[in-house]
């Protein structure tokens, strides 16, 4: 069950960038499970990970790869079917092992491979089955790549998810492009459970982290599909330079630099709207906008609170529109003195409640029309501050129940 077109828009390739998938049989035979993402010498790769303490070895470990000095990785190596998460030291090694067969085998130090995780947690990871694997990953190496990569990536996820955008600056083109996966345990904190952006213009690698900072602020880091932050949440950003532009430096306001972090953000933010529409067993895609608080942050509590509550998200896949559990979720929020006589909530622009209660125009035809659709927006409007924000998330369905129960066998 997904919400929305199901169709992956064609990706472009970025110059400097080659993918190949194949089958590992990790935990399904026959199943294309192994992505391999080379990245062309002088490419600068940058990202950002799960803040989950319990993070997964491939996390530790890329971690590890990017902060030595000079670090330029050439490779990043992704598995699905096994996370190697909570698997100790035996996971390092297992995860270090994998980079050093691909380094071997390709001719990088072992520190120029980053490696990459999702699936069941708590399993070793069956390196055998990768290692062997890689000749025909590295055999399959290829700029058209990314639809294939962006299929291979999947665990839970239905359908896979991309987007790319061009743009031009100075009579030269550029071309971001960008997969991601992820259906359940999303609440990232930081990223996604797995994507990658690349883009074939110069950029110094400050200018990189922080324009991809930026952009999972405004976009992964405002998805939830059920509250969890995964052990393996990991998002990278590619610059291969490949354009030919002079390397974006710190300061520069420059209108490449702007058209870039646009076009970053707009990628991220179609892959972060594509794991909602995709998240198991998801009815709905509901867009929670806060406006009028204080701060961001208070109005982000809101919409979390909302965007969290199991009853908000059951009465959204029946279609009800329960309004007092939007009022309590508002209420435990966690807002300073918050006057509930200023606070007026609207379902599709439907006003249902104002003055700390039902609207006087509301009928409840009107709220049950409002609940139909597949895309719902709930906007709450707090009336004490400047500051607004947005968060996307979708209902609990019997399925999402089902997909998780029934997750290991």
């Amino acid at each position: 069950m997904a919400v929305g077109e199901d169709k992956l828009p064609a990706l472009l390739p970025v110059a400097g960038v080659r993918l190949g998938t194949v089958s590992a049989g990790i935990k399904t035979a026959g199943r294309r499970d192994l992505v391999l993402i080379e990245l062309a010498a002088g490419s600068h790769c940058v990202g950002v990970f799960t803040r989950n303490a319990f993070c997964a070895a491939p996390v530790t470990v890329a971690r590890e790869h990017l902060q030595q000095a000079n670090a330029r990785p050439r490779y990043l190596l992704v598995n699905t079917g096994n996370a190697n998460a909570g698997t100790g030291k035996q996971g390092l090694r297992d995860a270090r092992s994998c980079c050093d067969a691909l380094a071997l085998a390709t001719g990088v130090s072992s520190a120029e491979v980053l490696p990459f995780s999702t699936g069941v947690i708590g399993e070793p990871l069956p390196v055998e089955r990768i290692t062997t694997a890689l000749p025909d990953a590295i055999a399959g190496l290829d700029e058209s790549g990314w639809a294939d990569a962006a299929q291979g990536i999947l665990t839970t996820d239905t359908r896979p998810k991309g987007l790319s955008v061009t743009f031009s600056v100075d009579g030269r083109n550029y071309v971001v492009t960008g997969i991601a996966k992820g259906a359940g345990m999303i609440r990232p904190n930081m990223a996604t459970m797995l994507g990658y952006v690349a883009t074939d213009a110069a950029v110094a690698p400050d200018v990189l982290q922080k324009i991809l900072a930026d952009a999972a602020n405004l976009s992964f880091n405002r998805i939830t599909i059920d509250g969890d932050t995964s052990t393996n949440d990991a998002c990278m950003l590619v610059a291969t330079g490949a354009a030919g532009n002079e390397p974006l430096q710190a300061g520069d306001d420059s209108p490449l630099q702007r058209a870039l972090v646009d076009a970053v953000q707009e990628v991220c933010v179609g892959l972060a709207q594509g794991l909602v529409r995709d998240g198991e067993g998801a009815s709905k895609f509901v867009t929670v906008t806060v406006n009028g608080g204080r701060t961001e942050q208070e109005c982000l509590d809101v919409g979390f609170t909302i965007g969290h509550s199991p009853l908000v998200k059951t009465a959204l896949f029946a279609s009800d529109p329960n309004w007092g559990r939007l009022l309590a979720a508002i209420g435990r929020a966690g807002l300073e003195s918050l006057d509930v006589d200023r606070v007026s909530v609207f379902l599709n622009e439907v006003l249902i409640a104002e003055n700390g209660a039902r609207a006087a125009s509301y009928s409840e035809e009107q709220g049950v029309a409002a609940m139909a659709p597949e895309d719902i927006v709930i906007r709450i409007e707090l009336d004490r501050g400047d500051a607004s924000a947005s968060v996307w998330t979708t209902d609990f369905s019997y399925d999402y129940v089902r997909i998780n129960a029934e997750y290991r066998t």
